[in-house]
Formats: structure tokens, C-alpha cells, sequence
């Protein structure tokens, strides 16, 4: 009985430090995973929150898309500039680092506006872009 207890002790303290000297790697996303924002809202704060989420995966060297969809594409208009000025400068910027905006057309639509109203760079989205993006492998997807 007491061998057994020894052989016991013996296996849990290698056993543990076995664990304690592995390395340990964090889960985090590959260098080639791309995000995909779905950005419903024309909210400030709301909007803020998913531009600059974007722009910090993007200088960590994630391919980003946006897609603004919904009340979204109200920031995609010039016509709004008075009203979305640091939005649609902070989608600039995005562009200007690599990120793609793509805007929805049944959204755009319904809102009137048209796609001479977009700022320099937007793309009106169809099911092939927006599909590439949404389902090409390893793709994160979040929304605001």
C-alpha cells in the first residue's frame, strides 16, 4: 500500500511539473485571418466602437472589411458630412491603410442614397464581393 502511495505521489509530481514548465500558448488568431465588420448603426459611440475595433486589427495586420448595412450607409453619404465629418474621416483612414468599406444597395435605397453621394473609395456591395469577404476561410465576423 505504501509503494502504491509513492508511485502515486511520484506520478502527480511529475505530472505537475510536466504542466508547469510547457509553454503555454495563448489562442489568438492566425497573421492571414480577416474580419469582417457588419456595421448596422449610424449611432456615434456605437459606430466609433466598430471603426476603431477595425482600424486596431488592422495595423495588426488583419484584413478588414466593413459593411455597412442599415442605418450604416447614412455615414456613407456625402450629403451627411456635417453630421458624420469624424466617421467618414476615420473610414478614410481605414481605406488609406488597406481596410475595404463596402456599402449595401437595398440599404442605400432605402434611405436615398445614391451611389454619386458615397465618399471617395466606398464599393456598393453585391453577393459576390460581400460573399468573398464574409466566407473566405478563417474570417472573424462582428457586428455593431
Amino acid at each position: 500500500m505504501h509503494a502504491r502511495r509513492t508511485v502515486s505521489a511520484l506520478t502527480f509530481i511529475l505530472m505537475l511539473t510536466a504542466l508547469c514548465f510547457s509553454p503555454v500558448h495563448p489562442a489568438i488568431a492566425a497573421d492571414t485571418d480577416g474580419l469582417f465588420v457588419n456595421m448596422t448603426t449610424d449611432g456615434s459611440h456605437r459606430s466609433r466602437m466598430a471603426l476603431t475595433f477595425s482600424q486596431n486589427q488592422l495595423q495588426r495586420k488583419h484584413p478588414v472589411t466593413i459593411f455597412l448595412n442599415d442605418r450604416g450607409v447614412l455615414i456613407a453619404s456625402k450629403t451627411n458630412t456635417k453630421k458624420f465629418k469624424a466617421l467618414q474621416d476615420q473610414l478614410r483612414a481605414l481605406m488609406k491603410e488597406g481596410a475595404t468599406v463596402l456599402v449595401c444597395p437595398m440599404c442605400m435605397k432605402h434611405y436615398g442614397v445614391k451611389e454619386t453621394d458615397l465618399i471617395e473609395g466606398l464599393k456598393v456591395g453585391n453577393p459576390e464581393l460581400v460573399g468573398s469577404a464574409l466566407f473566405k476561410d478563417g474570417t472573424r465576423t462582428l457586428t455593431w
